[in-house]
């Protein structure tokens, strides 16, 4: 891949020299990586546009290496079997362009002392997110949508895929906290200009059944009131219902699913000093359910800073946090009947859906 020069040649070589201001307009665009400079595209490309060139390309990039389908056992004398590595270098050669960027916006926040230099790289962290979700797209979408993209991917090949969506998603975690702890980004979630959390793909469970995936840069109060007690959202999925062509009248609908934990050592009245630290946070999935403001009534959302909800616990899973890409693959089990009794609220149960995707 060729050197990227956004900001690479404009480092400072130590503490106390800044980069000049033209190389740090929001929403620059890189110019050294043709394959990625699209993602960003002129001011009047459409987002969606932008989105499904890069993820063309990332698919075309992929198709170019040969297709995992080899590594299961056929008749007739098997193939050479191509190292993993070199089936993911496509793949792998993004991710470490986009976690190279990711230091660089790290290093110019550590060692530039020019306070207007950092606000610029503040204004554009919105941009290099979004830069990052044709990415997520592909990797996601690749890993879980049934059918897979590559037919029945094998479980190493879907495994890597997503250990590498994990990885990124928790490099950009990392970076948006440590703007925040600086001041250059905020992370209310009642503010509609703060990044609270961000895109990290989508995928599909049916052909009318689509989960995108978004995830809290930092710990999030479940609601505005904090209702129920101590309850805090870690990681969210929107499951957007498509009617199928037959079903006339009907309108695209969307639950939320969360990953939550909840403090119990706050329940006990007591101290973290004086708590186990095993047991101070209970994790749990669940689905919002929503207790106001009434559909019908315009003026009460617009004077509702964040609607008040219940959460419908689905699955308890335990003291530990499980990974992002855990945790993701325990929805997919509660969406498809495959962990206990969870019941989505779709009148279209979870057997059909898996139906519909077989």
């Amino acid at each position: 891949m060729a050197t990227e020069q956004w900001f690479v040649e404009t480092l400072p070589p130590g503490p106390g020299e800044t980069p000049p201001p033209d190389h740090l307009e929001p929403g620059a665009q890189p110019c050294g990586d043709p394959s990625w400079s699209a993602s960003l595209g002129g001011p009047g490309d459409p987002p969606e546009a932008e989105q499904e060139d890069v993820q063309g390309q990332l698919l075309e990039a992929s198709t170019a290496t040969p297709s995992p389908e080899p590594l299961a056992p056929g008749p007739g004398p098997a193939p050479p079997r191509l190292p993993l590595d070199t089936m993911f270098s496509p793949i792998t050669e993004q991710l470490r362009y986009l976690l190279k960027k990711a230091d660089d916006f790290q290093s110019y926040l550590l060692y530039s002392r020019d306070r207007v230099q950092k606000e610029q790289l503040a204004k554009a962290m919105p941009t290099f997110l979004q830069m990052c979700e044709p990415y997520f797209l592909y990797l996601e979408a690749a890993a879980r949508s049934v059918p897979p993209i590559y037919g029945a991917l094998q479980e190493l090949v879907r495994k890597g895929l997503l250990e590498i969506s994990q990885q990124l998603t928790l490099r950009l975690e990392q970076l948006v906290l440590m703007y925040a702890s600086f001041g250059f980004v905020d992370l209310e979630e009642t503010d509609p200009l703060s990044i609270s959390c961000f895109f990290c793909g989508r995928f599909s469970i049916s052909p009318s059944h689509e989960v995108s995936i978004f995830r809290y840069c930092a710990p999030a109060a479940y609601t505005a009131s904090r209702f129920p007690r101590y309850l805090y959202k870690k990681m969210r999925w929107n499951l957007e219902t498509t009617p199928e062509p037959s079903g006339r009248g009907q309108d695209s609908h969307v639950d939320y699913y969360f990953l939550c934990y909840r403090d119990t050592w706050e329940d006990t009245g007591k101290s973290p000093a004086n708590s186990c630290p095993q047991i101070q946070k209970l994790w749990s999935i669940g689905r919002w359910v929503p207790l106001g403001p009434d559909e019908d009534d315009l003026y009460s959302w617009i004077l509702c800073p964040q609607p008040p909800g219940d959460y419908q616990q689905l699955l308890t899973i335990g003291f530990e946090e499980p990974s992002h890409m855990l945790a993701t693959d325990l929805l997919v089990q509660i969406l498809t009947g495959q962990a206990g009794p969870a019941r989505p609220p779709s009148t279209t149960g979870p057997a059909a859906w898996a139906a519909q995707g077989s």
